[in-house]
């Protein structure tokens, strides 16, 4: 929804979940069953189909025991696409169904033009969720290359992204080093760094808090330590730690608690498939961070003005914007005085209730 595409496909090597993850997403969209073809792999036999309303199915891949091919063995049995499969696209394409699902699109299916051919004309009509091979075959890859398809790639979901946790504040208003204080039995530091593990190629902290610095080493998180004074200093030296190969950056609050692992999963997402732009969260008109910030103003931000982050070019790009929205308002809520932090303990404490 936040991406703006019409199909979702998913990819991805055998046994990535492609395929459990398909299912659960069916059932998010709808409760009743969605019309589509599902295939399944009888050993020693072959590959069939099955229309997922009315159950008819038959054989589209026959197991050849004499094949050569050790990445197939399958012989192609095109009836079975032109019959069934043809048929419960045209049966969808005509429906007052939103939603047609696929469950396999490989090298079986590339081989029946026809059946492909009315894949693109569903997809021109309805919208498609499908699971697709990972496999340099052109019809795959002219799919997963629309720009009106969102593609989640299971084996690197979130692409070649960094992180930046910006930790460097002096907490004067709090009184004291607030990403030290307490939040549900962990450290503000210490939620972040649990909200952002194992979503980023490359992450670290830049601080200049020594007992910061000395959390995030114990814990195995790369850090920066400095002594510089200025918001520019922290993000300049933040995005000059990414290699050459990471295509955007995150800069994330390390004094947001209630920022959901979710929402940066999603942002990362939708990141992979719009790069060039920058995705910043958002509550209704309420604007704020994370924000992830693509390869192009790298060089930009190592430049900022004196003091300033990244909202520069915020302003300055506004057609590069795009808003993801946070599930709660609380999300995007950060700690500056030592109020703020018992809000959002007891915030959190109704939310576990619900």
């Amino acid at each position: 929804m936040v991406s703006g595409r019409k199909h979702l496909i998913l990819t991805g090597s055998i046994g990535s979940g492609k395929t459990t993850l398909h299912g659960r997403i069916l059932k998010l969209i709808s409760k009743d069953k969605i019309a589509g073809i599902t295939s399944w792999l009888k050993p020693m036999d072959g590959v069939y189909i099955r229309d997922n309303i009315t159950l008819e199915e038959c054989m589209v891949g026959k197991f050849n025991f004499n094949s050569t091919d050790e990445k197939c063995k399958m012989t192609l049995i095109p009836e079975g696409f032109l019959e069934l499969g043809i048929s419960s696209i045209t049966k969808a394409i005509n429906s007052k169904d939103e939603w047609f699902s696929i469950d396999e699109i490989g090298f079986l299916e590339t081989g029946c033009e026809e059946y492909c051919n009315e894949i693109l004309n569903l997809m021109n009509k309805k919208r498609l969720i499908a699971c697709v091979r990972k496999q340099e075959l052109p019809f795959l890859q002219m799919i997963i290359k629309r720009d009106d398809v969102l593609v989640v790639d299971l084996d690197k979901p979130y692409g070649d992204v960094g992180c930046v946790i910006m930790a460097s504040g002096l907490g004067k208003r709090f009184g004291s080093n607030k990403l030290m204080a307490d939040f549900d039995g962990k450290s503000l530091i210490e939620q972040i760094l649990d909200t952002t593990e194992g979503i980023f190629q490359k992450r670290v902290v830049v601080t200049r808090h020594d007992n910061v610095r000395k959390l995030c080493q114990e814990k195995g998180v790369e850090v920066l330590y400095h002594d510089l004074p200025l918001r520019s200093d922290t993000v300049r030296l933040g995005i000059s730690t990414m290699d050459k190969y990471i295509r955007g950056c995150m800069f994330c609050p390390g004094d947001q608690p209630l920022l959901n692992e979710d929402t940066i999963m999603g942002m990362a997402v939708c990141a992979c498939n719009d790069k060039d732009m920058m995705w910043r969260l958002s509550y209704d008109d309420e604007k704020g961070m994370p924000v992830l910030f693509p390869k192009w103003t790298f060089e930009e931000l190592k430049s900022l003005p004196e003091g300033k982050g990244g909202n520069v070019l915020i302003k300055k790009y506004p057609l590069y914007v795009r808003n993801f929205p946070a599930e709660s308002k609380w999300e995007l809520c950060d700690v500056d005085y030592q109020r703020d932090i018992e809000k959002l303990k007891e915030i959190k404490k109704s939310t576990d209730k619900k």
